[in-house]
């Protein structure tokens, strides 16, 4: 068990709000976790699987597109907890594609069996894969910032994703079964020891730190990451959201579990991801001097970090080239510098 349910404090929660009245700005003002209670309570998936997982997993076949989705299973002995192997170097489960139907029909007979093997189908594209699901079951998006979004869905058992961090905002919904989410702000990076850039279990960093039997010799900040985490206890037709870069680490409680989340920037589509730039980072700037990375902080800190106008606010508009505004064509333009560049 999460050594942190019931003793963090709880995120926020919000009850009553309409589906057709959430507070996205308000939410983005925010940029803290809250709970809208019971929001997607009408989805006829929430609705079916209140009833049953085997009604959960009719609804989903409905819908399934037939194009096989991305599947890990692990061995019983994992506890739903997809991580590391020993050795750090590879992984506890396996990978593999399969289609939706088939999988669900096998998984129904050993559904609530602690002794089955845990699977877990993560971020599944719902257009491209359950087409015509959004058509009854959907949040309702009016604001310009969903006009590019992603909407997925994941299906599994009884199953832990570990802490991690999206750098997209999040809109999750508690389908069916219950969701418990332990959420810590990014500051928290240290003191939740990240493990290898690669491989990782899920495609971003992950936790070395297991919360359910946590070893404070080997990770003793962990316990200040603990004095700031929120928790999130979800039942089915909750919407929780969290903004970009909080770290959360994820529970599925039921015997089946269903969360449909949206994801979404606010940031132009023709920035880079900031992952390039840590990883080139590592390249170019980590393994200077102290005297020469504090220099090049102040220059970080003046070009990227600082206000975006200084740099660029005592020189003539011709001149400025990237210290400008950046909008597409510029964007063209800086990344093929940096190409070249990189290919020198």
């Amino acid at each position: 068990m999460n050594v942190l349910a019931g003793s963090a404090p709880a995120v926020r929660v919000l009850e009553g709000v309409a589906p057709d009245a959430i507070p996205f700005d308000q939410l983005m003002a925010d940029q803290a976790p809250v709970i809208l209670k019971g929001i997607a309570a009408d989805w006829p998936l929430v609705r079916a699987g209140l009833a049953s997982a085997e009604d959960a997993m009719d609804l989903l076949q409905r819908f399934d597109g037939g194009r096989p989705v991305v599947t890990f299973t692990g061995a019983p002995e994992i506890h739903g907890r997809f991580f590391y192997d020993e050795s750090v170097t590879g992984l506890n489960f396996t990978g593999r594609r399969e289609p939706l139907t088939p999988l669900l029909d096998a998984m129904r007979p050993s559904i609530g069996d602690p002794n089955a093997p845990s699977i877990y189908v993560g971020s599944t594209d719902l257009d491209e894969y359950l087409p015509g699901f959004r058509a009854e079951n959907d949040l309702v998006l009016d604001h310009p910032m969903f006009a590019q979004h992603l909407a997925s869905i994941w299906i599994g058992n009884r199953t832990t994703a570990t802490c991690h961090y999206d750098m997209s905002h999040n809109l999750a919904v508690c389908a069916v079964g219950r969701r418990r989410f332990t959420l810590f702000p990014p500051d928290q990076i240290a003191n939740l020891y990240p493990g290898p850039l690669e491989p990782t279990p899920g495609g971003q960093v992950v936790s070395m730190v297991d919360f359910a039997a946590p070893d404070f010799d080997r990770h003793p900040g962990f316990r200040e990451a603990m004095a700031t985490a929120q928790v999130a206890e979800m039942e089915a037709g909750d919407l929780l959201f969290y903004p970009a870069m909080w770290w959360h680490h994820v529970e599925a409680l039921a015997p089946f579990n269903v969360l449909v989340n949206y994801w979404w920037n606010t940031s132009p589509a023709w920035l880079d991801t900031p992952q390039i730039t840590l990883l080139h980072g590592l390249l170019s700037l980590r393994d200077r001097p102290d005297a020469e990375k504090q220099a090049w902080k102040a220059l970080f800190d003046y070009y990227v970090f600082g206000d975006p106008e200084r740099p660029a606010e005592h020189l003539p508009e011709a001149a400025r080239g990237p210290l400008g505004p950046i909008d597409a064509s510029a964007a063209r333009r800086l990344r093929a510098q940096l190409l070249h560049r990189l290919n020198r």
